[in-house]
């Protein structure tokens, strides 16, 4: 048995998470940290693996003291920075716990990200729509800046085409830019978590979308990722890593 905690508990991630826990024979749910809760009550439980689902604003120092703790850390919070992924991973080298990092734990989506890098050496043009719930605070989403890189990297350097005389009556209706693929972000209530990437050549496009319909969704990536996170050394960032997509 594994012996898990869950930081965030409370909140919708978390309580889901907690009940998919409690439901998995291979894991057992020792600690239920909930906002204004002391960290300490992961260490007093005896966790094992700590699963993070609060938000930027404490997820980091929550992962660090997860690492410094000697627990692995399982981390769905987005909106981290490059620097705040480097920094994590100089302490889970430098210690005896490892983390890992999921922009998105739905395996759908993994996939989704998987076929649109495929799909990107043969377009000239791709745009990204990612819809969320309202109460998403980071934009764009953490799916949809790992999408657009892995699909920039399978160009291997090849710029995509650009509209010449391009202008915008209104600021930013063409999207964020992440090297040349145009991100758009749209924040609705009853959303869960969605996305398009739609790639265009002359004459056709070709559209891959995934949805999110439930957070029930993401459960079996986070349950793999607890399951697996001992056997990864330092920090891994997406499920990819640990699922066999060849």
């Amino acid at each position: 048995m594994i012996k898990v905690g869950v930081i965030g508990a409370a909140g919708q991630m978390g309580s889901e998470v907690c009940k998919a826990v409690e439901a998995d024979e291979e894991l057992e749910l020792v600690a239920r940290v909930k906002h204004g809760d002391p960290l300490d009550d992961l260490t007093k439980a005896g966790t094992q693996v700590a699963v993070e689902f609060t938000n930027h604003g404490s997820a980091k120092e929550n992962a660090l003291f997860c690492l410094a703790n000697d627990m692995h850390v399982v981390i769905g919070t987005t909106g981290f920075s490059d620097s705040d992924l480097s920094e994590i991973e100089q302490v889970a080298n430098d210690g005896n716990a490892n983390a890992f990092f999921a922009p998105n734990f739905a395996l759908g989506a993994v996939l989704m990200m998987k076929f649109a890098a495929q799909a990107a050496r043969y377009f000239d043009t791709a745009e990204i729509i990612e819809r969320h719930h309202q109460r998403k605070l980071d934009a764009p989403s953490g799916t949809s800046l790992m999408t657009a890189r892995k699909m920039n990297d399978a160009r291997g350097g090849e710029p995509w085409a650009t509209m010449e005389g391009e202008t915008e009556s209104v600021k930013g209706s063409r999207g964020g830019d992440v090297g040349g693929i145009h991100i758009h972000s749209l924040r609705d209530p009853g959303s869960v978590a969605h996305q398009d990437v739609i790639l265009g050549a002359p004459g056709e496009t070709l559209t891959i979308r995934h949805d999110s319909l439930d957070r029930a969704s993401f459960m079996p990536g986070v349950l793999l990722a607890v399951k697996k996170v001992d056997s990864m050394l330092g920090l891994t960032v997406g499920l990819e890593h640990i699922l066999d997509l060849d």
